[in-house]
């Protein structure tokens, strides 16, 4: 006979499991799902042996990837029911809900989800369970017949080993006889579902490839209850207020003409003054902390990116190059090996060194059409790039350094309490191998370590030249966006033989630390956007004051109070429109103007104004040097709120 298996609960105790029982017997009736050895099991799950077991409660985050998981199966259901000829694709959970690709007989829109969110409720009230089976891959090609998208994952899964599949067996789940693969897992039943709503459709290539079939891909909402729901619709709402193409084009900051093609991206004069100060403050700060500011060019010959490793494992993300008479070249997809050629330039000392180097390069790459969105993801952009080439003595120092500068920059932003994030065993693109991989991560983990930061792993996310850490902030929405990346890379310096004379007149391998703190200048200014709601702080405002003169003859006196201003280094506009004073109001605020002052006769006979600031809070009596003195003062320290008068 064998033995009961012997259960150890969260609060330490142990109970056992009578023989053939699923761990949901021994938890409490409001669980979803089990976590048995550190792994998520269904209810059902029997174990063949001891084990320790934590229930799944409602509202945990495995809860919600577990709920929208199942959500996005029932979703499936339905529209199978809805089109029985439909074959479906994939489904997984994504943040705040799930989705669910299709190829269709008929196609949908967004008009037709009320009725598939109609169906699927249908299926939540009849409470069907969830029952999972495993079985050989050709049994479930077989239970899986006319959906070929099914097949082709099973016939790729090969012997792999994993949840879906162990050998030649793969998992499948089932409910009311429809028949889905998946590793789960799910809900006990449909009746476990929580909130859920279908939000939009969309096209996507199946398995991201250009050259595959565009699937018809329907998005949803779900959460644990409907208040959850309901908070999170809201905070959809006013996201799509501050979405940053929208905002774009009402403040005239940008624009992609279809001239450019996709993924590229013209800055108009107001964008044009934004983009200016942002990029004078980060080259002026790198210069106060040390930097070399340098300026390398946008293509080079392919022996550069043969060396650098980009033309090997990165050239799919590159563009096609261009013939020439002295070879091919290349757009630069990165700014690194360019910084190299900067060190290598000369002979360097160890007294050289750390070398600093720091450009804003604009880098461009063949992004796929399906992954472009705004400045968020995009074709052409200009990083913040830095690259530090320094003694492996000098490796940690400096990577504390990064993060300090890191965080002293996103707090002036208002981003603070980082998520941090340290990235191992780099991706198939990456140029490095294993046991450099691993020098690079004890670097950055040390270097983590003394910083005192809270950091999580995510193993298998490093990029081209290895492991990284990366920095997430969230926005005034909550929203969680990766930022910055660092990055220790001892491969480059190989491949490029970079070298450096020692105090003991020996050559020597230095190490070279990549870190880009705002990323693309686009993307963070995307960022910004959206969490300013393109209500900028003064110091980046493509406008920080307006003049409104009540009538034609009191425009000459703006003209003067604004050379005033002007003088003290604000951009000032006077609207000499022949609108009411009410409509030259509207209009400040619909460009988001920070400041507006009101000109009239009895302002300028008291020499005192009224000054409205953005929230429509209004300043009485205040003397125009003050105005001046006051706005020259915010903008200088780079305030966040707005001034009291």
């Amino acid at each position: 006979m064998a033995p009961v298996p012997r259960l150890t609960l969260p609060d330490g105790t142990h109970v056992e499991l009578p023989e053939g029982e699923p761990v949901g017997a021994v938890l409490a009736p409001d669980a979803l799902a089990a976590r048995v050895d550190g792994t998520l099991r269904d209810l059902s799950f029997v174990p063949a042996g001891d084990a320790s077991v934590e229930p799944v409660a409602p509202g945990s985050d495995d809860a919600l990837r577990i709920l929208r998981h199942s959500t996005a199966h029932v979703l499936a259901q339905a529209v199978c029911r809805l089109q029985p000829g439909a074959s479906y694709a994939i489904g997984p959970p994504i943040q705040d809900g799930f989705y669910y690709d299709f190829d269709l007989p008929v196609a949908i829109g967004e008009g037709d989800l009320p009725a598939i969110e109609a169906e699927m409720r249908t299926i939540v009230e009849d409470d069907q369970p969830f029952l999972r089976e495993e079985v050989s891959r050709e049994d479930a090609i077989a239970r899986l017949e006319g959906q070929p998208f099914k097949r082709e994952i099973i016939e790729s899964i090969g012997s792999a080993e994993g949840e879906v599949a162990t050998g030649d067996r793969v998992s499948l789940y089932r409910n009311d006889g429809w028949v889905d693969l998946c590793e789960g897992p799910h809900v006990p039943s449909t009746g476990r579902l929580g909130a859920f709503t279908l939000t939009s459709t969309a096209g996507a290539y199946w398995r991201g490839l250009e050259t595959n079939p565009m699937l018809t891909r329907i998005y949803g909402s779900a959460w644990a209850t409907q208040e959850d729901l309901e908070a999170h619709l809201s905070r959809l709402e006013e996201a799509e207020k501050r979405d940053h193409r929208r905002l774009g084009r009402e403040l005239d900051l940008f624009s992609s003409p279809d001239e450019l093609g996709p993924g590229l991206w013209i800055w108009h004069p107001r964008g044009g003054i934004f983009r200016k100060e942002l990029e004078d403050w980060v080259r002026n700060l790198h210069v106060e902390r040390g930097y070399d500011l340098i300026v390398t060019p946008h293509i080079a010959r392919s022996v550069l990116w043969e060396t650098s490793g980009h033309l090997e494992k990165y050239r799919e993300n590159m563009y096609p190059p261009m013939e020439a008479d002295t070879g091919d070249y290349y757009v630069k997809p990165m700014n690194c090996p360019f910084h190299v050629l900067v060190y290598k330039s000369q002979v360097r000392s160890y007294r050289d060194l750390p070398m600093r180097l720091s450009e804003l390069g604009t880098i461009y790459r063949h992004e796929k059409a399906g992954t472009l969105h705004g400045l968020l993801r995009i074709r052409g952009g200009t990083q913040d790039d830095s690259h530090i080439i320094c003694t492996p003595d000098q490796v940690i120092d400096e990577i504390l350094a990064v993060f300090d500068l890191t965080l002293e920059i996103h707090r002036t932003f208002g981003f603070t309490d980082p998520v941090v994030e340290l990235s191992t065993l780099p991706v198939a693109q990456s140029i490095v191998d294993a046991d450099t991989a691993e020098r690079a991560t004890e670097a950055l983990t040390l270097a983590l370590e003394k910083s005192g930061l809270d950091y999580r792993v995510a193993e298998g996310e490093g990029a081209f030249y290895g492991p990284k850490v990366d920095f997430h902030f969230r926005d005034a929405l909550g929203r969680l966006w990766q930022l910055t990346t660092v990055q220790c890379d001892f491969a480059l310096p190989e491949r490029f033989d970079m070298e450096y004379t020692g105090d003991d007149n020996q050559r020597h391998r230095p190490v070279m630390i990549h870190r880009a703190i705002l990323g693309t200048l686009e993307r963070f200014s995307a960022v910004l956007i959206e969490h300013y709601g393109g209500a900028f702080p003064l110091w980046l405002a493509p406008e920080q004051l307006r003049l409104v003169p009540v009538a034609d003859r009191h425009v000459p006196n703006c003209e003067e109070l604004a050379g005033t201003a002007r003088a003290s280094g604000l951009r000032v506009h006077v609207d000499e429109t022949k609108e009411t004073v009410g409509k030259k109001i509207r209009a400040a605020q619909l460009v988001k103007s920070p400041y507006v002052v009101v000109v009239g006769d009895r302002d300028l006979d008291a020499g005192t104004f009224t000054v409205r600031d953005r929230s429509g809070e209004e300043h009485q009596g205040v003397p125009f040097d003050r105005i001046v003195s006051t706005l020259a003062e915010e903008a200088r320290t780079r305030a966040l709120g707005q001034s009291a008068f």
